[in-house]
């Protein structure tokens, strides 16, 4: 099966969420957070640095347990016109 090429907009939501991650994790490690989603360090270094800018559902939701962030922020922050991840993690 061949994989449809992302749009941008779909680019633009995966780079939002990587970043988002990256702010999220602080000085925490990489495997550190990894393993407590249950995720291998490379897949969050994939999705952090936007390679994996689709991951399936049920790691973004142990990513966003791991790093105490509701799934409804993400959503929000992640289809926005404009990136506010800052704000988001304040809120």
């Amino acid at each position: 099966m061949v994989r449809t090429p992302l749009t941008p907009s779909e680019r633009l939501r995966g780079e939002r969420f990587g970043a988002l991650l990256r702010q999220a994790r602080g000085d925490r490690s990489m495997v550190d957070v990894a393993a407590s989603a249950g995720v291998s360090a490379e897949t969050l270094r994939k999705i952090e640095t936007g390679r994996a800018p689709t991951p399936a559902f049920f790691t973004v939701a142990a990513l966003a347990a791991a790093l105490n962030i509701s799934l409804d922020t993400l959503a929000t922050t992640c289809t926005e016109d404009t990136p506010h991840t800052d704000q988001a993690l304040s809120a």
